[in-house]
């Protein structure tokens, strides 16, 4: 007979609820724990590294599998992502783990497998993707559903089910280690490209966990951990909007909170966030995961809880479902209040329901998905490679070519300096598996092919003479960067935080030694945050700026130095002029912005939204259907772009808001809409963009959400400081209150 939760013609919530009622108080808490097998094990005996914060400290206290088998088990931690593990033997390794977990429990119910995939499966031998602020440079979100589908297929075809990305904090200050982790600084640009993302992610059957909510990049002196002093408007119109978009348009069925806190109120125990705002506003049905020993960290960080226990209940409380990455304070021998059990053990049960976990014929790895026939298993397959080079040659972002000098020509000597030229790790994000687990791992090879950039010149360009002297060369690429890692140990990553923004590792006497040559210098920047370069910018003949592109990264930028790659790539976040007067994220209103009152202008040398092409454009007048519509209303703009040089190229527009008068300090222009447009030369092509009231709401002096009557201007540009044409808008009608419902996004199409 099957029972009621078997039944899979019955919906995932009502089928998880007759389980629910079948189950004991401790199995319904095992339900909300996980196990990280290897986790405690000795890095430097060849184990697991400290890829989370006390991870030795914490896994050595945490409960063993055996302890909880009996019970059951809600999650397994990262069964590819701890140690490398070669494909074929992790997917045999993973399946008979689910089978014992299965057989341990009365109910035969497997666990939610989870990893990260961030830059791709962070799993040994798995294609690795851009850092995401490179897909923010794309400004491509169909490029970025397509990325993250693969992604996921890939790791759904292995027997993972949830994937720990996108992250969805906007940049406030990027002296922030975790810089590299964003999308950028605008929260409509980590919104759209992050919203798609989920979408990619999630059509192939892996749970997208957002993080992290809410407020983690805006921490004190961008370091890492530290409380974030977030006003009210800010965490609303800044903060959060990504989050919402991510939720509501792009379906996401996990979230995960912040280590920091706002206000004094830890992220995991902020009930204002996870339960009043995420679940009571946005409707939010999915699971609320704990960031890796968050709950742990309510008692030994925070230090609002007395003991493990303490601290459970106020993360349940707070609307936490699950402790990740292992179960410390979540304890099925002393099960927390019944109804806070029921609430969060019911959502990870509607989940399990939702992936297929509790049919009766569920196996630990899907059939018929192509390379996992045992012996076969490619997680670096030709079509993820393809896509990682599309992205990473999308956002590579060519910043100043006033000399004409690139591209280089044919055959020319070439001189390459600086330490980062020919090293893998400027390719590579601290999420990637060479640098979040490999560099603990020297005995194995890389697992995948990352050509560093002085190998993928010499492959571009077989002609050229290559030379150690910038003297004797026709032009100098000087390549200065960041080595990514984790908790101080690299330039850029978790736990890599800067106290100025000026080149780490003594790089800035590299390009000084250089420029004194008297040759053409074209600084390459491989990094994973925006460096100050006002000190070289009046002496390079070029600057060319990649955020750690991935595997393919060292041919995409070779690509855009030779030409054989238009670029296309915009800034996701402003490039500052000098190391302390890092710009104030360009969404500053008018007194962020360089005035008398300070001698610190903290106006960027390359502003948000900035990138240079190989061709020209040229831009046609807009038409608008209407200057003058209600706060409810919407008008629709076209005009046409025209590649006027002779090659092929995409120009990217730009729409941004101004709003002349508000009741609280506004921005001074803010994103609201863009489109990618690919022109061959002389093609010209028509963008079309929707524009709704409902993108000129903010939050008021009271705390409402409104639309207000009056001007507006919609600057069309090709960045945030190069403005094309303005257009004058005025919004008639009453203020209106605007929530959930309102329209997030402008609409944009190429014809």
């Amino acid at each position: 007979m099957v029972e009621p939760w078997q039944d899979t013609t019955l919906p995932a919530h009502v089928r998880a609820a007759d389980l629910l009622a079948r189950m004991t108080a401790e199995e319904k808490t095992a339900q909300l724990t996980s196990v990280w097998i290897g986790a405690d094990a000795d890095a430097d005996g060849g184990g697991a590294s400290d890829v989370a914060p006390g991870q030795h400290t914490y896994a050595a206290r945490s409960a063993a599998l055996d302890a909880l088998l009996p019970h059951g088990l809600g999650h397994l931690t990262r069964p590819f992502g701890t140690v490398p593990v070669a494909p074929a033997e992790g997917v045999a390794r993973l399946a008979e783990l689910q089978r014992t977990i299965r057989a341990g429990n009365r109910f035969a119910l497997p666990a939610i497998a989870h990893e990260e995939c961030l830059t791709g499966f962070t799993a040994w031998q798995a294609t690795v993707l851009p850092t995401p602020l490179a897909w923010g440079a794309t400004y491509d979100p169909a490029l970025i559903t397509e990325m993250a589908q693969a992604v996921g297929v890939s790791m759904r075809a292995v027997g993972v089910h949830q994937g720990l990305a996108p992250v969805l904090d906007v940049v406030r200050d990027p002296r922030w280690g975790r810089t590299e982790e964003t999308i950028g600084e605008d929260p409509y640009l980590v919104g759209t490209i992050g919203t798609a993302y989920v979408r990619g992610l999630q059509s192939a059957g892996i749970v997208a966990t957002l993080k992290h909510f809410a407020g983690y990049s805006a921490s004190r002196a961008a370091r890492n951990h530290a409380p974030a002093s977030l006003g009210p408007r800010e965490l609303a119109d800044v903060i959060v909007p990504p989050f919402e978009m991510a939720v509501r348009d792009g379906g996401a069925r996990s979230v995960m909170p912040a280590y920091n806190d706002v206000d004094g109120l830890p992220a995991h125990a902020h009930g204002g966030l996870l339960t009043q705002l995420l679940r009571t506003r946005w409707q939010f049905t999915g699971t609320v995961v704990s960031d890796y020993y968050g709950v742990s960290l309510l008692e030994e960080a925070h230090r609002i809880a007395a003991d493990e226990g303490r601290a459970a209940r106020l993360a349940l409380a707070a609307g936490v479902d699950v402790e990740l990455p292992a179960a410390r304070c979540f304890d099925p021998a002393a099960p927390p209040p019944e109804d806070l059990l029921d609430r969060a053990a019911l959502r990870v049960l509607t989940q399990k329901c939702e992936l297929g976990l509790l049919d009766p014929d569920w196996e630990p790895v899907m059939d018929g998905v192509p390379g996992t026939d045992g012996e076969t298993v490619d997680l670096n397959p030709p079509h993820l490679r393809e896509l990682a080079r599309k992205v990473a040659e999308e956002s590579v972002v060519l910043l100043a070519n006033d000399s004409g000098v690139l591209p280089l020509g044919a055959g020319p000597r070439i001189a390459v300096v600086g330490p980062l030229a020919d090293e893998q790790a400027a390719m590579l994000g601290c999420y990637t598996f060479p640098r979040h687990v490999g560099v603990h791992h020297p005995e194995l090879p890389t697992g995948v092919q990352v050509p560093t950039l002085a190998e993928a010149l010499r492959a571009e360009f077989p002609d050229a003479v290559f030379v150690d002297d910038p003297a004797a060369a026709d032009v100098c690429l000087a390549v200065v960067g960041d080595r990514s890692g984790l908790f101080g140990r690299g330039s850029s990553g978790e736990g890599c935080d800067a106290e100025d923004l000026q080149l780490p590792y003594g790089q800035g006497e590299i390009l000084d030694e250089a420029m004194a040559s008297g040759v053409p210098v074209v600084i390459v920047v491989l990094s994973g945050r925006p460096y100050a370069l006002g000190r070289w910018a009046d002496r390079a003949a070029a600057v060319v700026q990649a955020f750690f592109p991935g595997q393919e990264g060292g041919g995409a930028v070779a690509g855009v130095l030779s030409g054989r790659v238009n670029p296309s790539g915009r800034l996701p976040v402003g490039v500052p002029r000098s190391p302390g007067g890092q710009p104030a994220p360009y969404l500053a209103p008018p007194l962020g912005r360089h005035g008398f009152p300070s001698s610190v202008d903290p106006t960027p040398l390359y502003p948000f939204g900035h990138g240079l092409s190989y061709t020209t454009f040229s831009w046609s007048q807009p038409l608008c259907d209407t200057w003058e519509f209600a706060t409810d209303g919407e008008t629709a703009l076209r005009l046409t772009v025209r590649n006027t040089g002779h090659r092929p190229g995409t120009e990217v527009v730009q729409l941004y808001l101004h709003d002349p008068v508000g009741t609280v300090a506004r921005p001074e222009v803010r994103l609201v809409g863009y489109a990618r447009v690919p022109l061959e030369a002389g093609a010209s092509a028509e963008v079309h963009a929707t524009f709704p009231a409902d993108l000129a709401a903010y939050t008021g002096a009271d705390g409402r959400r409104v639309v207000e009557p009056g001007a507006l201007e919609l600057r069309i540009a090709a960045s945030s400081a190069h403005v094309h044409h303005t257009v004058p808008l005025t919004l008639t009608g009453p203020v209106r209150e605007v929530g959930h419902e309102r329209r997030m996004s402008c609409e944009t199409r190429v014809k």
